[in-house]
């Protein structure tokens, strides 16, 4: 009998060991199959808290429907009839301490159309003539590899990129533009620039596409994001499945692995999956050759919190679901999402949930990172009296820091993972990495990558 061990039991392990338990079973294949997850509970970065009547999802919030994968998960588990979708309605930046909506018919703040462009609040009327030259000037330098920031702001011009454009996209990846790739982040708008001589004319020749996935384009379930985990474990039915202890290290012996616990366990496996992140996949090898692999690897950090207030979600803005903060602005979140508004099953009794985000790209946030709760309740608090009026006394505040744990795609991050794929490949066989580490940051990727690992798997079993 061969033994595949998969360690994280975060989605990306979940779906690896869903897929292939189903592919052993239909294979009917003599397999064990075992999951090791270092906390008490499932999920990792999927989390939902509930407490006084509010749903707050600690990590993710939801997951973009058209992802490859998702909604044939959803099905497979059967859980439809829990899905709920994403009210649709003006997103803002805050900038010179008000409220300015990102013009309709944009995406990632980028227009799609010269109307777009003309309508934006956020830019003057030189910026909008300098955005202008993306018409006429041809491509000739950039490839997918260049930094999405310098592309957008040789094309757009800095002020649309700096007011518009970049707060929406630095939320969303969680860096700076000029470190990024278009690869990692858009790497369609080359094809556009090449093929219709304009990044606009390109968004306008393709805009079916994104209207439709403007609408209703993210998910959840009505008991928040961990009812999908919990659906996902109980389909796991021949696995056993570890919780509360953590992994020790991996040692490779002759053409198997010995996997060492902190109980003490020794698991001795012939395929091991390290679905974890890229420091715990690092400190688990312990390989020095492979760190010069591992060191590029960078992540951010971000400090959310959730507050419920005993006041109707009436009182926010009407058609809004929140705002990200551009420069020249008084208060010291990067990010707001008025959760009650955008999720309705969030909120129990239609009060008003707000979620604020404090990154690591924010000036403050050495500050804000030594900070208790409660002096980052104070901040928080600020920060929506300010933006949103609101004086009341928070009835449920939750706190979450995700230190050193979010990914960043910069401009190495692909030559690091062709070369720590090909060493592995060459002294570690039947021994996979996976995750958001390597193979994309949202829970749709997360999917993906976990079903073609369990299915490889399992076409490699069916060989032997």
């Amino acid at each position: 009998m061969k033994t595949v061990v998969v360690l994280g039991g975060g989605i990306t392990g979940l779906c690896t060991m869903h897929y292939l338990q189903r592919q052993v079973k239909k294979k009917h294949l003599d397999v064990r199959l075992v999951l090791v997850e270092k906390n008490t509970y499932l999920g990792g970065k999927l989390y939902s808290a509930y407490e006084q009547g509010f749903i707050m999802e600690t990590g993710a919030d939801s997951i973009v429907a058209r992802h490859k994968g998702v909604m044939e998960l959803v099905q497979e588990l059967g859980f439809e009839k829990d899905l709920v979708y994403n009210e649709t309605g003006i997103s803002y930046i805050y900038t010179n301490n008000e409220l300015h909506a990102i013009p309709a018919d944009s995406t990632f703040g980028i227009p799609m159309s010269l109307a777009s462009l003309e309508e934006s609040t956020l830019i003057s009327e030189q910026g909008k003539q300098e955005a202008l030259k993306d018409l006429t000037l041809p491509n000739q330098d950039f490839t997918k590899e260049s930094s999405i920031g310098e592309f957008l702001t040789y094309y757009l011009g800095e002020e649309l990129v700096k007011n518009q454009i970049a707060p929406v996209l630095a939320g969303v990846y969680s860096g700076d533009l000029h470190q990024l790739s278009i690869a990692s982040t858009l790497p369609y708008l080359i094809d556009y620039k090449n093929d219709y001589g304009s990044i606009i004319k390109g968004f306008d020749a393709n805009r079916e596409q994104f209207v439709k996935a403007a609408n209703k384009k993210f998910i959840s379930f009505k008991n928040g994001l961990s009812s999908l985990i919990d659906r996902l474990e109980q389909t796991l039915t021949d696995v056993e499945i570890i919780k509360g202890v953590a992994t020790i290290n991996v040692k490779k012996q002759h053409n198997q692995y010995t996997i060492a616990l902190a109980n003490g366990e020794n698991i001795e496996t012939d395929y091991v999956v390290l679905a974890l992140p890229n420091e715990a996949v690092q400190s688990l090898i312990q390989d020095e050759s492979l760190n010069r692999y591992f060191d590029q690897f960078t992540t951010a950090s971000a400090i959310t919190m959730y507050l419920g207030f005993d006041v109707p979600d009436s009182k926010l803005p009407a058609d809004g679901t929140g705002y990200i903060v551009s420069h020249h602005s008084d208060v010291t979140c990067n990010a707001a999402t008025w959760t009650s508004r955008k999720w309705k099953h969030t909120s129990k009794d239609n009060q008003l949930l707000v979620r604020l985000f404090y990154k690591s790209i924010n000036p403050a946030y050495e500050q804000l990172r030594a900070m208790t709760d409660e002096e980052l309740t104070a901040v928080a608090l600020e920060d929506v009296r300010k933006s949103l009026g609101i004086e009341d006394k928070p009835t449920v505040v939750n706190v979450t820091k995700w230190i050193d744990q979010m990914p960043k795609y910069d401009l190495a991050h692909r030559e690091a993972l062709q070369g720590l794929l090909q060493e592995l490949n060459e002294n570690y066989p039947n021994l996979s990495i996976a995750g958001c580490s390597y193979f994309g940051v949202g829970i749709g990727a997360c999917i993906q990558n976990g079903k073609k690992i369990g299915e490889a798997l399992a076409e490699d079993l069916a060989n032997f």
